[in-house]
């Protein structure tokens, strides 16, 4: 798990483009991960492929903040990485669509993550708070939930269930953030910048109500 921010700075674009924008290499970027994630999970490729093509995401997920003035180039990198993603998760998909079941909670988690950023998105357009104050909280609260998952690769003190529920809080947050700088008119971000930043908001929520939906089909 990884995010990926930017410091803040002066809104240079309409919303309503900017957001046209955001939304259409994100959903491009969500299908690349979805075939992608397919292909391996049904190809049944080895786990240590897929930490590789995680390893050399984060080597793209860099490289689309390098190239934040070259729109073409910097959009290349990020349908790079959102391949690199769905290699990446798909044995994790995998192994829950191999069980009695799980093609069943996968639908489902991936159903709740989209009606859950349409729900979030709606939440910043109708209210009038600028959640772009709750980005240092949510940060810093992930960089702890992130070293406690550190830990507890050691010392297993958390349960799954409760670290999927901390992580779909936190990036739940997080979409409310993402989309402020939207209404906000970017922030300072290139439309690539933020939706990479909405893309694994919604990555990160995806695979936490996976471990939350496989865990109550478990018991």
């Amino acid at each position: 798990m990884y995010q990926y921010r930017q410091a803040s700075g002066p809104a240079v674009v309409s919303t309503s483009s900017l957001l046209g924008h955001v939304l259409g290499i994100t959903g491009a970027g969500f299908l690349i991960t979805a075939a992608a994630a397919y292909l391996t999970a049904a190809l049944n490729l080895p786990y240590g492929l897929s930490l590789i093509a995680m390893l050399v995401g984060f080597g793209f997920l860099i490289a689309i903040n390098a190239t934040r003035n070259n729109e073409g180039l910097s959009l290349l990198m990020f349908y790079i990485f959102t391949l690199c993603e769905g290699v990446g998760i798909g044995p994790i998909i995998g192994s829950y669509l191999r069980t009695d079941g799980g093609s069943g909670i996968v639908v489902d988690a991936a159903v709740t993550t989209g009606l859950g950023m349409l729900t979030l998105a709606a939440i910043v357009y109708l209210t009038s708070f600028d959640y772009r104050r709750l980005s240092g909280i949510a940060l810093g609260a992930l960089l702890l939930l992130v070293l406690v998952g550190f830990v507890s690769i050691f010392v297993r003190f958390i349960h799954p269930e409760t670290y999927a529920w901390l992580t779909l809080a936190i990036f739940s947050v997080l979409v409310l953030v993402d989309f402020a700088r939207i209404k906000a008119g970017g922030d300072g971000l290139t439309a690539v910048q933020i939706a990479t930043s909405i893309y694994l908001d919604a990555i990160n929520i995806f695979l936490a109500l996976l471990q939350i939906f496989g865990g109550r089909r478990r018991n």
